[in-house]
């Protein structure tokens, strides 16, 4: 998808944030509206990592939390699965999804309560969602992604994290405020053990694990995530909206400021059946 077909314009009404001042917008729909179609912290290349190692295909149904503008869900769709479903509680970018992708079911709502029916899915995924929640909102959403699984269905994740895995809380917290001052939402990303107990302790299987480094703003990874040319519009936009500019410079000098603290990391992990005793336990009177 080029950038066109979400609007070419800096204030396009159909992107998320639109009539909100560039001081005031989220991080991410910033690089929106100057064009950024990819913003994952891993990168296009970590997100097919990780649906490879999904091994998403014919005979799958699919479900997103969060899909944004809708680049990874294209790369899904090319493989056919016999459904896909998004969940996404921002208005613009749901309406978003449901022009781009006519054809699938696109719900507005949050990642944590779906009304999805239960065993609905085999895949279920979503990238740059939990880093921005709360550790409670984190385990809701994965509860509710485990809900949606059939036994044996996959689960993946692209997320930011911390590094290394001993950082300290001192650290932890100085980089968790920053951020969410400058990016304009809740920042707390998790360690690598950390994101790995997570899955763990919601009942899932990890499977594979792939990481990469935080270059979001880098000019290597720009090329390689959106293109020559899609680089290029990128630049000419930030530096003729310099109100956008400068936000985008701001993120960039952060995520410089604590690049050796930033990674980024998808983990794929299998829906565990409940054993018996599980099961018996759950039973019990209160």
């Amino acid at each position: 998808m080029n950038a066109t077909a979400y609007g070419s314009s800096i204030g396009a009404p159909e992107l998320p944030g639109a009539g909100q001042s560039a001081a005031k917008m989220q991080g991410h729909w910033v690089l929106a509206r100057v064009g950024k179609r990819v913003l994952r912290p891993g990168g296009i290349e970590l997100t097919r990592k990780m649906i490879d190692a999904l091994a998403i295909g014919p005979g799958d149904d699919v479900v997103e939390f969060a899909p944004g503008l809708g680049i990874t869900a294209g790369i899904v769709l090319r493989r056919h699965p016999d459904s896909y479903c998004a969940v996404e509680r921002d208005p613009a970018a749901a309406a978003l999804m449901r022009r781009k992708f006519t054809a699938s079911n696109v719900v507005q709502g949050g990642a944590e309560d779906s009304r999805l029916p239960a065993s609905c899915a085999t895949v279920v995924y979503s990238e740059a969602l939990l880093s921005m929640q709360q550790p409670q909102q984190k385990s809701r959403i994965i509860a509710e992604a485990c809900r949606l699984l059939r036994n044996g269905g996959r689960y993946g994740i692209q997320e930011l994290c911390l590094l290394p895995d001993d950082i300290s809380a001192s650290l932890r917290q100085e980089i968790q405020a920053d951020m969410s001052k400058e990016i304009h939402v809740g920042v707390q990303p998790l360690c690598p053990h950390e994101w790995v107990r997570l899955f763990q302790e919601n009942g899932l299987s990890v499977t594979w694990i792939g990481t990469a480094p935080m270059h979001l703003l880098e000019p290597v990874r720009l090329l390689r995530d959106e293109g020559f040319a899609g680089a290029s519009r990128i630049a000419f936009r930030a530096a003729t909206h310099p109100a956008l500019g400068k936000r985008i410079l701001a993120m960039r000098r952060l995520f410089h400021k604590y690049g050796d603290h930033l990674g980024a990391i998808s983990l794929v992990g299998e829906r565990v059946p409940a054993t018996e005793a599980e099961i018996a336990s759950a039973q019990l009177p209160v």
